[in-house]
């Protein structure tokens, strides 16, 4: 077993990150960014964690739709500091077309310039999949809503679905409305989520700022993003970054460093030396890697659950949707987006479109053949020019644990950066971040780590980064 000891690098306090993810990546950054010897350990043969891309024939496919909104403010200045800003395309207004699959009855979720909440009245107002009635009752829910503190523990132990229907939500508004967008940023239905967390996304999502809701997608694959791009920063940054490298251990001699055992490949092992240690791993491997007596109750790492996401991959011969997403209600169809070229395709020879299905319990261990049968005709369904059309390629991507689930309760379990090991710190989308688990969720926990770090340390280091409204502080 070799040891490595930073030889060559300029003396001070060294730190180990273990995860590749955006919550290691952005931890890395923080650290290195104020001057600390910092090494990322990533047991894939790439970065960015569950936002990567792969290749299929020609085309570079994304494993799933990630979107973020303007407000998502550390997932955007992660983005300027990795210098992906420009690979990102934002909406200038929030503009969600949702197609009701009985009637093909098309209706819009747009915003104006007006303060919150007039800026969704017109909106609201002319939403057609909703009656008079129903519309009434969804500005008096979300005045409601806005009167909520997300942080109360005691939201965190009902579900907004419950909350709902005391709120006069019929089963149709929250079909229409409130699931359209809670299953998307919350992966769970309202009976599924918990109050408090769906709380914060409507309250800062849509009761914030008349932008907060405004749509951000990638405008190339999220490869270039989260793995090219952020690479070239943490090699600018001075990061040792070793891929393919799974820690093993975590552990110390009395008071002395932090020892990180990893291994690097068949009978190749490696034992790093640092003074502050994060973990950016998914529960069940933080939990395998945490110190004993790091935590006063580990088990609730491991009862914190997951919820899986399905994609469905479809290649058309000619063009089927003419505007770069749609939701649609009625139909198991969630979000259908378009990919062609995204993924390098040439949109004169056919259409990539993507369709993202959170919430998939009952979808993510389907056959492939069986997703097809559900799905392609729905398609037809929803889009007429489809009908027509010849599917050069069906395929599905999936991933079972794509997120904690956001259950009643879950708020309980989530840690905080950190543990009662000094020098030990927690990062994850799934940590006490205040955020489902989304990038922004992500990114936040990596700050929220390697700021608390710095601050053990004693490590000067500029507040910037860290100057986030809701970002726990150390």
């Amino acid at each position: 077993m070799n040891v490595h000891d930073a030889a060559g690098r300029p003396p001070g306090a060294a730190a180990v990150v273990v995860g590749g993810g955006l919550a290691g990546t952005s931890a890395a950054l923080a650290l290195a960014d104020a001057g600390l010897r910092v090494t990322l350990l990533e047991g894939r043969p790439r970065l960015g964690g569950l936002a990567f891309s792969f290749k299929r024939g020609d085309l570079t496919v994304d494993n799933g739709q990630h979107v973020f909104l303007r407000c998502c403010v550390a997932y955007l200045r992660f983005l300027d500091r990795i210098g992906a800003a420009d690979l990102v395309t934002l909406q200038d207004r929030l503009d969600v077309p949702v197609l009701d699959a009985e009637g093909l009855r098309l209706g819009r979720l747009r915003r104006t310039a007006l303060p919150v909440p007039l800026h969704l009245a017109a909106s609201l107002a002319t939403y057609p999949h909703l009656s008079l009635t129903e519309r009434a009752s969804v500005g008096r829910a979300a005045l409601a809503l806005r009167g909520l503190n997300p942080r109360d523990p005691a939201l965190d132990a009902v579900d907004f679905g419950s909350w709902l229907r005391e709120h006069g939500q019929s089963p149709r508004t929250v079909e229409a409305l409130w699931d359209l967008v809670g299953i998307a940023t919350l992966n769970a239905t309202a009976a599924d989520a918990s109050l408090g967390l769906a709380a914060m996304v409507f309250k800062t999502g849509l009761l914030s700022d008349p932008g907060a809701a405004d749509i951000g997608w990638a405008s190339a694959p999220l490869g270039e993003l989260h793995d090219g791009r952020a690479r070239e920063a943490l090699d600018k940054a001075g990061v040792r970054t070793v891929l393919r490298a799974r820690a093993s251990r975590v552990a110390r001699e009395g008071d002395g460093p932090w020892e990180v055992e990893a291994e690097t490949g068949p009978g190749r092992a490696e034992r790093i030396t640092a003074d502050a240690v994060v973990l950016a791993v998914p529960q069940r491997e933080t939990y395998d890697l945490l110190p004993e007596g790091a935590l006063d109750d580990p088990e609730a790492l491991l009862r914190i659950g997951t919820a899986p996401i399905l994609n469905v991959h479809v290649i058309y011969d000619r063009k089927v949707l003419r505007q770069p997403f749609f939701a649609a209600i009625g139909s198991p169809v969630q979000w259908v987006f378009d990919r062609t070229e995204h993924s390098g395709m040439n949109p004169d020879e056919g259409q990539y479109i993507a369709l993202s299905q959170s919430a998939a319990q009952d979808e993510i261990d389907l056959p492939v053949a069986e997703l097809r049968d559900r799905y392609l005709p729905e398609l037809e369904r929803l889009l007429p020019a489809a009908r027509g059309a010849t599917v050069r390629d069906f395929f599905v991507t999936r991933e079972r644990t794509a997120t904690f689930a956001p259950t009643p309760g879950v708020g309980a379990l989530r840690p905080g950066p950190h543990t009662r090991a000094p020098g030990v710190y927690l990062a994850g989308a799934w940590t006490a971040t205040g955020w489902p688990a989304t990038m922004e969720s992500a990114v936040r926990s990596g700050l929220q780590a390697s700021r608390a770090a710095l601050t053990a340390l004693g490590h000067p280091f500029d507040p910037h980064p860290f100057d986030i409204e809701g970002l726990e502080p150390a």
